[in-house]
């Protein structure tokens, strides 16, 4: 617990009515010695630990650190000194009001209210738990503590016992028995110490300062023990949990200490779990998810400094970060990374301008709240950071609704262990978040949860980038009011946010949560000097998230972290077939089961698809952005125009075992210098190793000549010629035939984008014109190679095209004649009568037409009876 005087906090003051009532409740039968909501049923050593939050209750899973609330409002009072009873099964707390009340909640949450007579009542009670006897132990501030018998075998039962004096006064905020030994164990906020209690005497026994936790300054508002004895330690300000290795053992030996894992952060807290139960532990060095968060070996925080596990060290730096690819703006922002990769751009630390603390720091200047300087919201020497470097993105300002962006990396040494985006906009809140930019380009989303500044929920993610480096991210923007003070908001999803004003964003990220935390909090110094902070908005984060996803030849990949054990899902959004189509929506329904889940949901041939995951219980939901690698126009020569530009789905299926490069293009347009195509070989035009194959092909017909040029990885260029005409035609392009200036030839080992230019051979003003088709890298010869036909089964057939847009064909191959009957199926099992076909199939093979009629976009499911078997399979329709 992290405030003393829990009936004085907002939400408390929220509930004010709601606690007139239960109180009003409490005097009319005050003659009675129990308050009975319901009767519930014991715990019998749940697994969970679980948070108490106010009057909130959250299950924590220990091994994850994921959460999620269970139970809200469940009584009139606050919830302090929570601890599992092994002599009943229950779970037991001290109660803010009614006075000298205490709280018995089984695994329905039900409340059954005590009073407890002769229990002081001077000050909350805020530190508690329960030894394995029924022994209640619990205290507020000073060294006094009081004992209270919830043995249901004794004779005592739900009695005062009488009050007990530590032999130290330590500045602890919970305790939890020991199974193993029998004692009590809490960590000092400040010293960091670890003590040992005998909860029958009051003898204090200091332990030393736990290794981890040296430096820090957190409350410790909940701790937990398993039943081998692991003491797991949660910081209230940043929601890590901490572990100690086998407690008992710890005074005579050293301490062994890590951090463990990233929960939620609180500004009141208190936990309880069931002490004999285990907590999954990480093996981290073979190989398997031995905990069951979906983190193997090194990935899993447990793991941090363990074994040959590193501890994290460099992040990534801003002047990389700001935007995601999205359907407004996709052209553009492909067009900037384009110009990225062909130019081989990197950002050169070493020249950059070095930002130093003045003399005007955290001095107001003489503006307005709504024309800060952005580089005066900077924080500078509160991380330790040997040097402050500018990082801007420039180019971000004409792609995004920001009208101002200031960036820096802190750097140790050479090394960036941070890094901050400043981001003013107008009329809105920045519309790129980081979680979602840094899914799209490749990372993984490993953790989301809360961090406490001011004793405000922020949202915090922790992001594996797909280098293996690992960051901790907060984003959260503060709107200026009219009487030029800050409302601060922390959300999610960006529509949660307030239209129509002007808004200073933040982006941080850090290889430290405790550095993040120092960021976030002078942060908000820096904006007090400008204006006060009139209130807080937040929203909770989403339980139900996806850590990673991916598009890939017609299906959506999908990780999936399933931290309130969710049964289905819902996926809805905005999809495009090219890059150049309009935008359909997309509706898909699907179950999941479990923590941690890998779905592939077939979309058809798609290039991106924007869409929301909603989980069934209604909780926040997660945004995400996926995208196949980009076609983008490439006509930025001087005295260059398009007429024309259009990208098209492929017209049939693939059917080689070469590297596709989807879809079509067609380009028309004039020209005195070149006009031409660009594709991507990833969507963050990252390099591809293609040296298993030895050509390129491709379809081509048009005007002139058209240069095929390779830019691999370190921004070189390798170009091949080939002269079309109006006449379609097959050109293969082996490896050898791309040259460089030099005359040296290429190889496809690092590929980051291939051109595709229609030069003006003599400068003057001509048209031009390209279709280009059927791209692919392989190695078919002529004779040899046929296509694949994928063999017979008898739950499978074709549908094509898929997404279904008007029309769609079924084939099928039968190896008797007779009838059959097709029907389709909503993804819920609803069969629709109206689309049911009946025929006759002929020996070998067939082909049913099926029309759209009414049907709305979405999956639908196909079965194909005939007397010999039946087919199954998806069709989505756009």
């Amino acid at each position: 617990m992290s405030d003393e005087n829990i009936i004085s906090n907002p939400k408390s003051m929220k509930k004010s009515y709601f606690f007139k009532q239960k109180l009003l409740l409490t005097l009319v039968i005050a003659l009675q010695s129990i308050i009975v909501f319901g009767q519930s049923e014991p715990f019998q050593c749940d697994f969970n630990a679980y948070l108490f939050q106010y009057n909130d209750i959250y299950a924590v899973d220990l091994a994850s650190g994921g959460s999620y609330m269970v139970a809200e409002d469940i009584t009139p009072g606050s919830i302090n000194a929570a601890a599992y009873n092994s002599a009943d099964g229950y779970i037991w707390g001290y109660l803010s009001s009614p006075s000298s009340s205490i709280v018995r909640i089984g695994k329905d949450f039900v409340p059954e209210i005590f009073t407890i007579a002769n229990l002081p009542d001077t000050n909350n009670k805020y530190v508690g738990d329960i030894s394995i006897d029924g022994m209640y132990y619990l205290r507020a501030g000073g060294s006094t503590y009081y004992a209270i018998d919830l043995n249901p075998e004794s004779n005592n039962y739900l009695e005062f016992v009488g009050s007990f004096t530590l032999s130290a006064n330590i500045s602890i905020h919970d305790w939890a028995f020991n199974a193993v030994d029998g004692k009590l164990y809490a960590v000092e906020k400040g010293s960091n110490h670890l003590y040992r209690i005998t909860a029958e005497t009051g003898a204090v026994e200091d332990l030393g300062e736990v290794p981890i936790l040296a430096g820090l300054n957190y409350t410790y508002g909940a701790v937990y023990f398993d039943l081998d004895g692991n003491f797991y330690i949660s910081a209230n300000q940043t929601g890590s949990i901490y572990k100690i290795n086998n407690v008992q053992l710890a005074g005579a030996n050293v301490i062994i200490s890590n951090i463990f894992a990233f929960g939620p952060a609180s500004a009141s807290n208190d936990g309880a779990r069931c002490p004999t139960a285990p907590v999954p532990q990480e093996d981290c060095i073979n190989g398997l998810d031995d905990d069951g968060d979906g983190l193997v070996d090194c990935d899993d925080p447990a793991c941090s400094g363990i074994s040959l596990c590193p501890v994290i060290t460099e992040t990534s730096g801003a002047n990389d970060g700001g935007l995601e690819s999205n359907d407004r703006l996709s052209n553009l922002i492909n067009k900037r990374n384009f110009e990225r990769a062909s130019t081989n751009y990197k950002f050169d630390k070493r020249t950059a301008k070095t930002i130093k603390k003045g003399f005007g720091y955290k001095r107001k200047g003489s503006y307005t709240s709504k024309e800060i300087p952005l580089n005066t919201l900077v924080p500078l020497g509160i991380i330790g950071e040997t040097s402050t470097i500018e990082s801007s993105p420039a180019d971000l300002l004409a792609l995004t609704n920001a009208s101002d962006i200031f960036s820096v990396d802190y750097l140790k040494d050479t090394e960036t262990i941070s890094a901050l985006m400043v981001i003013k906009t107008d009329n809105s809140v920045y519309e790129h978040s980081k979680f979602i930019c840094d899914r799209f380009l490749g990372a993984e989303l490993l953790s989301v949860s809360t961090i406490q500044l001011r004793e405000k929920d922020f949202i915090k993610s922790i992001i594996k980038q797909a280098d293996g480096s690992i960051e901790f991210a907060l984003t959260f923007s503060a709107r200026v009011n009219e009487n030029d003070d800050f409302v601060l908001e922390s959300h999610w999803n960006i529509d949660a946010y307030a239209p129509n004003t002007s808004y200073y964003n933040f982006q941080i990220w850090s290889n430290s949560v405790d550095d993040l935390l120092k960021l976030g909090d002078e942060i908000l110094n820096l904006l007090e000097v400008n204006g006060a902070i009139a209130d807080y908005f937040s929203s909770t984060p989403p339980p139900v998230f996806v850590r990673s996803a991916s598009y890939d030849k017609g299906k959506i990949n999908l990780n999936i972290v399933n931290n309130n054990y969710s049964t289905s899902i819902s996926m809805n959004g905005g999809m495009k077939v090219t890059e150049t189509s309009g935008t359909n929506t997309l509706s898909i329904t699907t179950p999941i089961d479990g923590k941690v889940e890998s779905l592939a949901v077939e979309t058809g041939a798609i290039f991106d698809f924007g869409f929301r995951i909603q989980n069934e219980k209604g909780d926040t939901p997660d945004d995400l952005f996926v995208a196949d690698a980009p076609w983008g126009l490439d006509d930025s020569a001087e005295n260059t125009s398009t007429t024309n530009y259009e990208v098209l789905q492929n017209e049939g299926m693939y059917e080689y075992s070469g590297y596709r490069i989807e879809r079509n293009v067609h380009i028309q347009g004039t020209t005195s210098n070149y006009i031409g195509v660009y594709r991507a070989l990833t969507p963050r035009f990252k390099a591809v190793d293609l040296s298993a194959y030895e050509k390129l092909t491709f379809h081509a017909s048009g005007t002139g000549a058209l240069d095929v040029k390779l830019v691999k990885g370190d921004g070189a260029y390798y170009t091949a010629r080939v002269e079309l005409s109006q006449e379609n035609q097959e050109f293969n392009i082996l490896s050898s035939d791309f040259k460089n200036d030099s005359n040296i030839a290429a190889d496809f080992t690092d590929i980051k984008v291939i051109l595709f230019n229609m030069p003006s051979t003599d400068s003057s003003v001509q048209e031009k014109e390209l279709f280009l088709t059927d791209i692919d890298f392989n190695n078919r010869s002529e004779i040899e190679e046929e296509p694949i036909v994928e063999e017979e089964t008898n739950t499978k057939a074709l549908v094509y095209p898929n997404p279904l847009i008007s029309t769609t064909n079924l084939y099928f191959t039968a190896k008797i004649r007779g009838a059959f009957t097709l029907e389709l199926f909503t993804i819920n099992g609803m069969i629709l009568g109206n689309h049911t076909i009946q025929g006759t199939s002929d020996v070998g093979q067939n082909v049913v037409s099926i029309a759209r009629k009414d049907l709305n976009p979405g999956v639908y499911f196909y079965k194909l009876t005939t007397r010999e078997q039946i087919w199954s399979g998806k069709i989505m329709v756009q």
